[in-house]
């Protein structure tokens, strides 16, 4: 069983897996900083649906996201790999060693 496998069956949830041509968004400028957050929208475009970012604040400006293909993910931040499974509606987040994964229905609800 694949790590993305096993963190959905440990969540409880479908696996839902994205495409390595697939493209998520990832705002590149905020490596670095902690938390680590992610969340996940329909797929649509071409898109996973993920967007990525790091630090406290989920800034509004239309290019904080810049794309990437989800086969690149592990160059920037491998520790989200094993979530990239999760399917829509949910989100991630990663402090150090804590780790919370939960269901936003609003992502989906759009």
């Amino acid at each position: 069983m694949s790590s993305q496998e096993e963190v959905c069956k440990r969540f409880n949830t479908l696996t839902f897996p994205c495409m390595g041509k697939e493209k998520l968004g990832i705002a590149i400028e905020t490596i670095g900083k902690a938390p680590i957050n992610g969340l996940r929208h329909n797929p649509e475009n071409g898109t996973c649906g993920w967007y990525i970012w790091c630090g406290e604040e989920l800034s509004q400006d239309a290019d904080f996201f810049k794309p990437l293909h989800v086969s690149h993910i592990s160059e920037y931040l491998p520790e989200v790999e094993q979530y990239l499974a999760l399917p829509p509606g949910y989100r991630f987040l990663i402090a150090g060693e804590y780790v919370d994964v939960w269901h936003d229905p609003q992502l989906t609800s759009m």
